[in-house]
């Protein structure tokens, strides 16, 4: 019980982006319209072909946040909903990473979309009970005015800049960029934080002319449907690749209950194929995705989702390639403030497949 609390406390203050968004938890089987807007797609999810012999039909307990994260995930929700996919996938999303951790915990949860350093914390305080299998989601942050004077980082200095994220990964993100660009996030800027991307939004529309703020996908997209003057002046995702080659900026990923994975070892990883199989249709189908999108509640409407999804970063990348990634990201985190991560950083036993 002392370890679930310290989980919980810990999270409070790690919990990142990823579930942008929020209504409180609900099961994907109440989006029933979201398989009639699927079929009539233009073709089906093709996954790869099972191995031989295929796993025995397995059972998921999968959740998600509403958010990014879970936006590459809607294809195979909707399938799972009609009844095509080779596991019976139930996905059940929530609205922030607190009511999901301490079902993973207790063994409830298999498999979880969830922001990268919630992740480093999790595993730290099961002592290696979970693991990572893929990013799911890079970077959704981007800076944003109302005016046209940043187009570098050097242009922050001397400004106000309103954001989401204090001690989270917004706020880890903004100020090693700045650092990492000569501004002293201390001095050179005055950072005003609110606890909403809503209050955010709200503040630029009071501010007026020239006003600067740090917001996700897709508030972004959001907000630039109510202020016609907002316009999006840097990708961190970007400029953080700018200041670091050996890693880049990452919001969400998909997790494992390590005795899952371990006892079904030929099912995960169909449901991986599967998974991937998912985010490569939502990226390749943006508009037949909004739908989907919309239809399950992660954004109000499929013309916002849309926009939205080409600027949200879905990705699959697993392996080697996905701990390089990842270590990298949290190493900077874990340097900032070692309790954004856990305390410590994983072990090699997090990256699953690595």
């Amino acid at each position: 019980m002392k370890k679930l609390v310290s989980l919980v406390l810990a999270v409070c203050m790690a919990v990142g982006l990823a579930g942008c968004g929020a209504a409180s938890g609900s099961s994907s089987s109440a989006a029933s319209s979201a398989s009639q807007a699927s079929s009539s797609q233009s073709e089906a999810v093709s996954s790869a072909a099972p191995s031989e012999p295929a796993a025995e039909k397995t059972d998921f307990v999968i959740a998600g946040m509403k958010g990014p994260t879970t936006m590459g995930m809607v294809k195979l929700m909707s399938d799972a909903e009609a009844g095509t996919t080779r596991h019976n996938y139930q996905v059940d999303m929530y609205a922030t990473a607190q009511e999901i951790l301490p079902l993973m915990v207790k063994g409830e949860i298999d498999v979880a979309m969830l922001p990268a350093n919630v992740a480093s914390n999790l595993y730290n305080q099961t002592e290696g009970k979970v693991q990572v299998a893929a990013i799911n989601t890079l970077g959704v942050l981007y800076v944003v005015e109302t005016g046209d004077t940043i187009h570098s980082v050097a242009d922050l200095k001397g400004k106000t800049i309103y954001s989401t994220g204090k001690n989270n990964t917004p706020e880890y993100t903004l100020n090693y960029i700045l650092s990492q660009n000569g501004i002293d996030p201390a001095t050179d800027v005055t950072i005003e934080y609110k606890s909403e991307a809503t209050e955010v939004t709200a503040m630029l529309a009071e501010a007026g002319e020239g006003a600067v703020a740090v917001l996700p996908q897709p508030y972004v997209t959001i907000a630039s449907t109510q202020n016609e003057n907002l316009r999006v002046a840097l990708d961190l995702t970007e400029e953080w690749d700018k200041v670091n080659a050996e890693s880049t900026l990452v919001t969400g990923v998909l997790v494992v209950n390590s005795d899952f994975a371990k006892e079904n070892e030929a099912a995960f990883a169909e449901f991986l194929e599967d998974y991937e199989a998912s985010i490569e249709y939502v990226n390749a189908n943006v508009a037949e995705a909004a739908e989907l999108v919309a239809n399950y509640g992660i954004v109000p409407k499929a013309p916002v989702a849309e926009k939205a999804l080409p600027a949200c970063n879905i990705v699959y990348i697993a392996g080697e390639e996905m701990k390089a990634d990842l270590q990298g990201y949290l190493q900077v985190l874990y340097d900032q403030n070692p309790d954004s991560v856990g305390g410590a950083l994983p072990g090699d036993d997090f990256y699953y497949g690595a």
